[in-house]
């Protein structure tokens, strides 16, 4: 704060200097105090004071001050940027190839409106211009991923930047399979040429880490040290990031230690990291190391220490953490980190705790927080207080429908047939659709998806029977279907068949059926797994040895040898 006021007392006298001087006016003295404050060591700020100058005195003829500080507003001031592009328009000063790249980073922008001016004044052949509104038109509100691409094809010629702009856009677009064919696509047409920078490579690690495909991140890996690209810090935590996304969180601390460099968002990566991994202790003592290293924990930071506590049950550590923000750190709690402790006091058995906590807090509780702690309620069979949290959620989201689902499984694991089955129609008056569970495994780079209860796959009848072979194994090992659950107005036996169809049971089939030399089973799951299926995965893991690592929608299992790395605490 205090070097923001210096840096803009600095720009007032500047100023006030040239004004007293009479040179406020003078273009050549006007120019120099603009690119002064664009080159200021806090340029948001001070072209800030420099754009509201450049409005009520313009420079005539003279475009590089109007670049400089677009450049430096685009992204802070959106509106303030489009406004000096606009006076540029009415008043008559030239645009150049570099305006229009700088005026498409604003987000508030309709890339179609900058387009026509592009086409009307002959711009749309600068490779910097058609590289700038690629970007823009598939990344911005307004634009569209297919005129991004229309754009790409019509290009004579593309360099690195036009190549990173596409592939960047389908990435965020959240489209990583079309985002890693252009990659390859790339490589096969201009590797000669071209050699992918770091700017790319982040792009393509964040496609793998929305996949969740361990075989090619290791691949991706692999190619950034072959052509030599150095382990920078956004590269090294992307790596980070992505190995623990794909499943393999010893691969993520291998990269950690090899780093040169780490910030904060480093060490944050590899505290979410192990967080998810159930490896609780060991993040927390990545979140104490980075403090003595010298770095101060961001919002971010914290939430991944509360993740870990909460995990594990580390319930005294986690008060530690949470009263440390803000004595020790002067970091404010946010909804996310009040959710945190509600977490973790709700998993570990204290439910009258965190309703007291959530009817304490400082910031209103949303619709989330409710949530957390219907969920704590019905795992540890506090029906009046889960009825109380499913009333204030329906106040604030009331179409949800995992709150339907969790409050029938409590009526259901208590034996209360009625209400559950009152829960059960009141979805279906309110056309509340239960979300299928979906799983999906990578073999050889082929993705491969299951639905509970659809039998679209072409191997259907060989997995399903397969699998039915493989209940009646673990069975012998001790293996109990968990059917409190499934709907009471049916026989046992067919609560078995229906629990026999959840998708990650088939998943796993398929792999233990078709890839039978692969140790590692990797799944990735839409939904949290049921307690049925995490019972399942245990006896599995131990009758055919194989290691089963399932991605849920909150976090990792791993299971091996008859146990799990969350030791039943999910």
């Amino acid at each position: 704060m205090a070097r923001y006021y210096s840096n803009m007392k600095r720009v007032y006298e500047l100023h006030a200097t040239l004004i007293k001087r009479g040179q406020h006016q003078n273009p050549l003295s006007l120019r120099a105090f603009i690119l002064r404050c664009a080159n200021s060591s806090s340029p948001p700020d001070t072209a800030r004071y420099a754009a509201s100058v450049l409005l009520r005195f313009p420079i005539p003829g003279d475009t590089f001050p109007y670049n400089a500080i677009i450049r430096h507003v685009a992204v802070h001031a959106p509106s303030l940027a489009l406004a000096l592009f606009s006076h540029m328009h009415r008043t008559n000063i030239p645009f150049d190839h570099f305006t229009f790249p700088f005026i498409l980073k604003t987000s508030k922008l309709n890339p179609h409106n900058i387009h026509s001016i592009v086409l009307k004044l002959g711009f749309n052949s600068s490779i910097y211009v058609q590289n700038a509104l690629i970007s823009s038109y598939g990344t911005s509100s307004g634009g569209s991923l297919q005129l991004s691409l229309k754009l790409f094809d019509e290009m004579s010629h593309r360099d690195l930047v036009s190549w990173s702009s596409l592939i960047s856009s389908f990435a965020k677009q959240g489209f990583p399979d079309e985002a890693l064919t252009l990659f390859q696509q790339m490589q096969l047409c201009q590797s000669h040429i071209l050699q992918p920078d770091g700017v790319i490579m982040l792009s393509v690690i964040s496609a793998v880490s929305s996949l969740g495909a361990l075989e090619l991140g290791i691949w991706v890996h692999a190619f950034i040290s072959r052509t030599g690209l150095s382990l920078s810090v956004p590269l090294g935590t992307a790596l980070i990031d992505m190995y623990s996304r794909c499943g393999d969180i010893d691969r993520s601390v291998k990269v950690f230690d090899e780093m040169p460099h780490r910030n904060v968002v480093t060490w944050t990566a590899l505290i979410n990291g192990l967080a998810v991994h159930g490896r609780g202790r060991e993040a927390l003592e990545a979140f104490y190391d980075m403090v003595e290293s010298g770095l101060k924990p961001d919002r971010v930071a914290f939430m991944g220490a509360l993740v870990a506590c909460s995990h594990c049950g580390l319930v005294e550590e986690g008060r530690r953490v949470f009263e440390g923000m803000w004595s020790k750190y002067g970091v404010a709690p946010g909804l996310e980190h009040y959710g945190c402790m509600v977490d973790l006091l709700g998993r570990s058995g204290m439910v009258v705790e965190a309703f007291e906590f959530v009817e304490g807090m400082l910031v209103k509780p949303n619709s989330v927080i409710w949530r957390t702690l219907l969920g704590a309620c019905v795992n540890h069979n506090h029906l009046g207080l889960a009825e109380k949290a499913k009333e204030r959620i329906k106040e604030l989201d009331p179409h949800h429908d995992g709150d339907y689902v969790l409050l029938s499984n409590a009526y259901g694991g208590v034996g209360k047939w009625v209400e559950k089955e009152g829960v059960r129609n009141s979805m279906k008056e309110g056309r509340i659709v239960k979300e299928p569970g979906l799983s999906l495994v990578h073999v050889d780079q082929v993705v491969h998806e299951f639905l509970s209860g659809d039998n679209s796959h072409p191997k259907w009848e060989e997995i399903t029977r397969f699998l039915g072979s493989i209940i009646d194994t673990v069975k012998l090992g001790g293996y109990t279907p968990i059917t409190s659950n499934v709907l009471h107005d049916i026989q046992e036996e067919e609560k078995e068949h229906s629990l026999g169809y959840h998708s990650e049971k088939l998943a796993v089939a398929f792999v233990l059926l078709y890839h039978r030399d692969r140790k590692t089973i990797r799944v990735i799951k839409n939904l949290r797994i049921c307690y049925d299926c995490h019972s399942f995965m245990k006896h599995v893991s131990s009758f055919f040895d194989r290691y089963i690592v399932i991605r849920d929608r909150s976090r990792f299992h791993h299971f091996s040898k008859g146990s799990c790395s969350c030791r039943d605490f999910w």
